[in-house]
């Protein structure tokens, strides 16, 4: 379970991002990508796709991972986070995922301003040497949530109708500058007069911090600028809105994700670019974000949180949802078009009643099939003594942590719809997909004859493929179900099940 990422005082910027849930247009033209931008091996954007360079549009699915980031501990008896091991991606790989969402600290990577810790940098470097064992691709996300670890000081008395929080995860004491104000929140975390004023500083460069992060993200890019099991990077996640929204949540969050994405380009690095809009979408549904035209780089995915009917504050109040699931996917998918970027949902999930969370997350399964998109579920695991887990008996991820015996389970009731049939890639472009655990049904069509079609299909028993314009189809046993491969060329199909 997560923290309710924006509550009640959400009312109060409402009216600033109602009517600009998608970027404002520009007449200023991003230059195409071509071949030659991007080398073989490496992902990239074309158009509304992420591709393989080869012909093929690519569907990233997996989890969110988050052992790696640096978070408070607000009991020093229960770790925060559990360590990353190889297990782990051959359990996500089991399950047919082909990426995770890679959550890294600032905190933990710069401890020392200008200075990255080697033993912290090396532990991401394994991570990804295992992910690409295990056929993963790897989206590193600089992670946050309210800034920064630190929670209400000790003797701090809250102002009325605000309350002591804990800390959570983020930015290095260094790049912290709240100006003396309160470390406590008004209805959650995203609502505290000190991590509003850290991001303030942060989007006014106050003492260079944010020049410094973009300097970290080129020196860190350029470890990575080699690998293609790399997809790319996520400049930050969830980013504030400060204390002027939107100037904050449009112009100059556009401002630092264009400085960032050209340190990444300087530094050598070809990869994709993830970029987010602020937390308002993910606690309203919607936000405006960057405009159109903030950055002339072409290789760029757009990646909301896609949190409707879940952590909105529309939920949390028991009224009826401001933007809903499906409302929510027309508008990532407006404001992708907008970018002229593909669609990816960088973090998503359900929580509460059993029954209640799988109708949310089968209709949001539906949803993601019906609009051929990736994405990464929050989380793989999430440890007992995790600040976004709360107080309870289970850390309440994926893999569920039972808390009297540290043990670690599946949640089955979810991984059966996650784990549902998907195509990897497909030749050319889907024109449609729709899936039930083992049973898919897809159309693509491919300008010319493409063998990268890879469908991942659950379970023991060899699936029966029915297809038209495919051919060269191989189905072979892979762990915890089956890859089904072949080569297709113009108007195609393949069903199983």
């Amino acid at each position: 379970r997560r923290a309710p990422a924006i509550g009640v005082a959400a009312f109060g910027v409402l009216a600033l991002v109602v009517g600009v849930a998608a970027p404002v247009a520009a007449d200023a033209t991003r230059a195409e990508p071509t071949a030659a931008d991007v080398p073989a091996g490496f992902l990239r954007a074309d158009g509304d796709v992420i591709t393989d360079g080869r012909g093929n549009q690519v569907l990233l699915r997996g989890p969110n991972v988050n052992n790696l980031v640096d978070f408070s501990v607000p009991d020093s008896a229960v770790p925060a986070v559990t360590p990353l091991t190889e297990d782990d991606f051959a359990g996500m790989a089991e399950q047919g995922f082909d990426v995770v969402r890679l959550g890294m600290s600032w905190s933990a990577l710069e401890p020392t301003r200008g200075e990255l810790d080697d033993d912290y940098l090396g532990e991401i470097e394994q991570a990804v040497e295992w992910a690409d064992a295990h056929d993963i691709r790897v989206v590193l996300d600089l992670h946050q949530d309210s800034w920064w670890n630190e929670g209400t000081p000790e003797g701090t008395e809250c102002r009325a109708g605000t309350s002591p929080m804990w800390g959570y995860d983020g930015a290095p004491d260094w790049a912290t500058i709240t100006d003396g104000a309160p470390r406590c929140q008004f209805e959650g975390r995203d609502i505290s007069p000190a991590s509003d004023r850290a991001f303030q500083n942060f989007y006014f460069d106050t003492d260079g911090i944010q020049s410094a992060l973009v300097e970290t993200w080129g020196e860190l890019a350029a470890v990575f600028a080699d690998e293609p099991a790399v997809a790319g990077y996520d400049l930050l996640n969830e980013p504030g809105f400060g204390e002027t929204a939107p100037v904050t949540t449009s112009l100059l969050l556009g401002r630092y994700t264009d400085r960032a994405i050209e340190s990444i380009r300087v530094a050598g690095a070809p990869q994709i670019v993830f970029i987010e809009p602020s937390i308002l979408w993910s606690g309203l549904g919607f936000d405006s974000g960057p405009a159109a035209d903030f950055t002339d780089d072409a290789n760029i995915v757009f990646a909301p949180h896609l949190y409707a009917e879940s952590i909105t504050m529309d939920r949390s109040l028991g009224i009826p949802p401001i933007a809903d699931m499906e409302r929510q996917f027309l508008l990532a998918e407006r404001a992708a078009d907008a970018y002229d970027a593909p669609l990816w949902s960088g973090e998503y999930g359900y929580w509460g009643d059993t029954a209640d969370r799988v109708e949310r997350l089968e209709r949001y399964a539906a949803l993601e099939d019906e609009h051929r998109i990736g994405s990464a579920y929050w989380v793989w695991k999430q440890a007992c003594g995790d600040p976004q887990n709360g107080a309870q008996d289970i850390g309440d991820g994926l893999m569920v942590q039972d808390c009297a015996t540290d043990e670690f389970a599946p949640n089955d009731a979810l991984l059966d719809i996650l784990s549902r049939a998907y195509p990897r890639s497909a030749p050319g472009r889907l024109t449609s997909l729709t899936a039930d655990g083992a049973s898919i049904a897809l159309t693509g069509t491919t300008d010319e004859r493409t063998c990268g079609l890879d469908v991942w299909i659950p379970g023991d028993a060899e699936p029966d493929v029915e297809v038209e314009h495919v051919d060269d189809l191989e189905v072979a046993a892979v762990e915890g179900g089956w890859r089904v491969t072949g080569c297709a060329e113009g108007e195609y199909s393949l069903t199983a099940g």
